[in-house]
C-alpha cells in the first residue's frame, strides 16, 4: 500500500460571475479545522527514471497535486475569504481571488485584483449609464448623469431580498431588460435626429428596412452589409453585457449584504429627501424616476398606436365628395394641364434661416422673374406637414387624401381602402390621363393604382443613363425634360393631370447636380462629369455647416428646374401645384417643432388663381411669414370645392 495520501474530493461550491473556481478551495487542499496537522509528509516527486507510486486507490494523482504537493505540505492553508467577511456562502461566489483560467489569478494577485475592481467599476457605471441617458441627444449633458435615480434603490433592494438562484436568475432578466432600453433610447435618438420624434414600436419597424436601402444608395451593397452586419452585433453586445453587469452587481451586493443593506437604506432615505424639497443641481433634479417615466410613456404610445387603427378607419369614410357626380368634379380646372409637383424637403427654413434665407430669397425672386416673363402668376401660403426629416410618402398621400397619414400603419389602411384622392378624382371625371412621374421609385410600386394614375414613370422608365447622385436616381432637370418628351410634348393628346416627384433635395443632397443647357440633356450621361465635380457626401457629413450649405444648394437647383421648365413648356393650359413634402432633418433645421413648408399655384389664365383669391396666400412664389397656415390634409377639400361648380 502506497505511503502517499490519496486524493481528496474537490468541493461543490458556486461559480462566481466569471466562473471561476474558488482560490481558497484548490484541487490539491481543502480548508481543516483547527484540529488538522498543519503539515503532511513531503511525498517523494518522481522523475522520468522513476515511475510514480500509486495512490491509496490506485489513481494517479492530478497534475495540479503532482505541482504543488511539496508546497501545500510545507505551508499553512489560508483561511478562505468566506471566513474573513463572515458573509456566507455568497461570499465564496463573488470572491474576486478565485484562481480562474490556469490559475492566472493566483500568480498575479493584484493584476487580478484590479480586474476584478475595474470589471465591477465598468458594470456599475454601465447600469448607471443605462438608468440616467435621455433618449435625445441634445438632452445628454453632465447635470444628465449627476442625479440620483430611484430605480437603482429599488434594483438593490430587491436583489437582496433574493436567495441566491433567483438573485441570479432575475439580475440576468434585468439585464436584458436594461439592455433593450438601451437598444431603444439609441432608436430614439436617431429618429429624433432624422423624424424629430422617438421610435414608434409599433409602425415604426418596416423604416428599418428603408434604412438599409438608404445605406445600399449611399454605401453601396457591401457598405450596407457590413453596416447591417456591426449593428447586429452591437445590439447582441449590450445585451449581453447589460446582463453581466448585473449579475456581477447583484454578487457584490450578495457578499457585501450587511454593508449594501445599510448603503441602499441610506439612498433611499436621501432619495425620498430630495425629491420631497425638489432638490437641483446646475438645474437639474437630482432625485429622478424618469427610467420609470420613460418606460410608461414608451407603454402609453403603444397603446395609443394600437387605439390609432379603429380611430383611422372612422376617419376613411367621410369624404364630401364621394357621391358627387364626375361631371361636376373640378370643372373649374378643364381642358387644364395639372401638375402636382412635390418638391424633396423643401422646407419652411431653407426661407426663413438667415444663413440660408438671402440665397434662396434670390432664386425664388429670379423664378418669380422668368415666370412673369412667361406671363404666368403664382399665389403661395403654408401647409402644415405630418411628418418632419423624412417619411415622403406620408406627407404625399395626406396631401392627395385629405386624411392626416402619420405612420405607416395609416398608410396602409389608406392604400388597401376605396378613399378617393385629389389624382383619382382627377381620373374618375374621364377628362383627363393621369401620369405619375417618380424618379425615386426603383421597385414594385402597387400603392401607383390606388393613387388613380394611368400610367407611371420610374427610374428606370424615363430614359436615364447617367448616375445616381447619392439617393437621387435622376436629377430633376432631366426629370422635367423625361416629362416633356414622354407626355407634355406629345400632339393631339388629351388633357394631363401629373403627380410629379423632384428628388434632387432629397437627404443627403451630395453630389447635387446644377443647371445645364436644356438641349445638352441627351441621354443623361453628361451628368457623370457633374457628379464628379460634386462634393462627398462623407466629408459633407462632417459639418452641420456644410450639411446646411448643399442642402440649401439642392433646394436652389429643384426650384431652378421647375421655373424654367414652366418658362421654356408652358402655355395657356398649364397650372403648376408645387409645394414641399416636409422640412429636412434636424441637423439643417436646429432641432425646430415647425412643419411648415411652402406650397404655391402657377398659372398664366387668370380665372384660375381668381378661385382661389380668398385663400388670402401672398403673390409669387415665396409665401409671406403671415401668409396663412393649413394642415396639409385640408388642401384637398379646399382645392376641389375652388375648382368645383360652386367655386370661384
Amino acid at each position: 500500500m502506497s505511503h502517499l495520501t490519496p486524493p481528496r474530493q474537490l468541493p461543490d461550491t458556486d461559480a462566481d460571475a466569471d466562473g471561476s473556481p474558488d482560490p481558497e478551495v484548490t484541487a490539491t487542499d481543502e480548508p481543516r479545522k483547527d484540529s488538522e496537522p498543519a503539515a503532511e509528509p513531503t511525498p517523494k516527486t518522481p522523475t522520468a527514471a522513476e515511475p510514480a507510486p500509486e495512490t491509496a486507490t490506485g489513481d494517479e494523482p492530478e497534475p495540479e497535486q503532482k505541482g504543488t504537493a511539496a508546497r501545500d505540505a510545507a505551508e499553512p492553508e489560508p483561511q478562505g475569504t468566506a471566513a474573513r467577511d463572515g458573509a456566507g456562502p455568497d461570499a465564496q461566489d463573488a470572491s474576486p481571488d478565485r484562481p480562474g483560467w490556469f490559475g492566472w489569478r493566483r500568480r498575479f494577485p493584484r493584476t487580478a485584483r484590479g480586474v476584478w475592481l475595474g470589471t465591477t467599476a465598468l458594470a456599475a457605471v454601465l447600469v448607471f449609464v443605462v438608468l440616467l441617458v435621455p433618449n435625445r441627444l441634445d438632452y445628454i449633458t453632465v447635470q444628465s448623469f449627476l442625479r440620483l435615480p430611484v430605480e437603482g434603490i429599488f434594483l438593490a433592494a430587491v436583489l437582496l431580498a433574493l436567495p441566491s438562484r433567483a438573485r441570479r436568475i432575475t439580475a440576468a432578466a434585468l439585464g436584458v431588460l436594461l439592455g433593450l432600453s438601451a437598444v431603444l433610447k439609441c432608436l430614439d435618438m436617431g429618429f429624433r435626429q432624422t423624424l424629430a420624434r422617438p421610435f414608434d414600436l409599433v409602425f415604426d419597424w418596416v423604416l428599418l428596412s428603408d434604412a438599409a436601402d438608404f445605406l445600399k444608395d449611399s454605401l453601396g451593397r457591401t457598405g450596407e452589409i457590413l453596416a447591417v452586419i456591426g449593428v447586429i452585433a452591437l445590439v447582441v453586445a449590450v445585451l449581453v453585457l447589460s446582463a453581466l453587469a448585473t449579475v456581477r452587481l447583484a454578487n457584490v451586493l450578495a457578499r457585501h449584504r450587511p454593508v449594501a443593506v445599510r448603503s441602499t437604506l441610506v439612498l433611499g432615505v436621501v432619495w425620498i429627501i430630495c425629491f420631497t424639497l425638489g432638490v437641483q443641481f446646475g438645474g437639474v433634479t437630482v432625485a429622478t424616476k424618469g427610467y420609470a417615466q420613460y418606460l410608461s410613456n414608451r407603454v402609453q404610445y403603444v397603446r395609443d398606436g394600437l387605439g390609432d387603427a379603429e380611430v383611422f378607419k372612422k376617419q376613411l369614410t367621410v369624404d364630401a365628395y364621394a357621391k358627387t357626380p364626375s361631371d361636376q368634379l373640378l370643372t373649374g380646372l378643364r381642358g387644364k394641364d395639372v401638375m402636382l409637383t412635390f418638391i424633396e424637403s423643401y422646407g419652411r427654413v431653407a426661407i426663413d434661416d438667415p444663413t440660408m434665407g438671402p440665397e434662396v430669397d434670390a432664386t425664388l425672386k429670379a423664378g418669380d422673374a422668368r415666370l412673369k416673363a412667361a406671363g404666368f402668376s403664382a399665389r403661395s401660403g403654408w401647409l402644415r406637414s405630418p411628418v418632419t426629416g423624412a417619411g415622403s410618402w406620408l406627407a404625399h398621400s395626406t396631401f392627395l387624401s385629405g386624411l392626416w397619414v402619420k405612420n405607416q400603419q395609416r398608410y396602409r389602411t389608406l392604400t388597401t381602402s376605396d378613399r378617393a384622392t385629389l389624382t383619382s378624382y382627377f381620373q374618375k371625371t374621364g377628362a383627363w390621363r393621369t401620369v405619375g412621374i417618380v424618379p425615386g421609385v426603383r421597385k414594385a410600386w402597387p400603392e401607383g393604382k390606388y393613387f388613380g394614375l394611368d400610367h407611371i414613370y420610374d427610374s428606370t422608365h424615363l430614359g436615364y443613363q447617367g448616375p445616381y447622385f447619392s439617393w437621387t436616381p435622376v436629377p430633376d432637370q432631366f426629370s422635367l425634360e423625361a416629362f416633356q418628351k414622354l407626355e407634355h410634348g406629345k400632339k393631339n393628346r388629351d388633357p394631363i393631370m401629373a403627380e410629379i416627384i423632384l428628388a434632387s433635395s432629397h437627404n443627403p443632397w451630395s453630389p447635387i447636380a446644377h443647371m445645364i443647357d436644356w438641349k445638352d440633356l441627351g441621354d443623361g450621361k453628361v451628368f457623370y462629369k457633374i457628379k464628379k465635380e460634386g462634393t462627398d457626401p462623407t466629408e459633407v457629413w462632417k459639418s452641420a455647416k456644410r450639411v446646411r450649405t448643399e442642402y440649401r444648394k439642392a433646394i436652389q437647383y429643384s426650384l431652378d428646374s421647375l421655373t424654367q421648365w414652366v418658362q421654356r413648356y408652358g402655355d395657356d393650359k398649364t397650372v403648376l401645384v408645387f409645394l414641399g413634402d416636409h422640412q429636412p432633418v434636424p441637423t439643417v433645421t436646429g432641432g425646430t417643432s415647425n412643419r411648415d413648408v411652402p406650397v404655391t399655384v402657377v398659372a398664366r389664365d387668370p380665372k384660375v388663381l381668381k378661385r382661389i383669391s380668398d385663400w388670402g396666400w401672398t403673390e409669387g412664389i415665396k409665401p409671406a411669414d403671415n401668409a396663412p397656415e393649413w394642415s396639409m390634409n385640408t388642401f384637398r377639400d379646399r382645392f376641389m370645392t375652388a375648382y368645383g361648380p360652386q367655386g370661384g
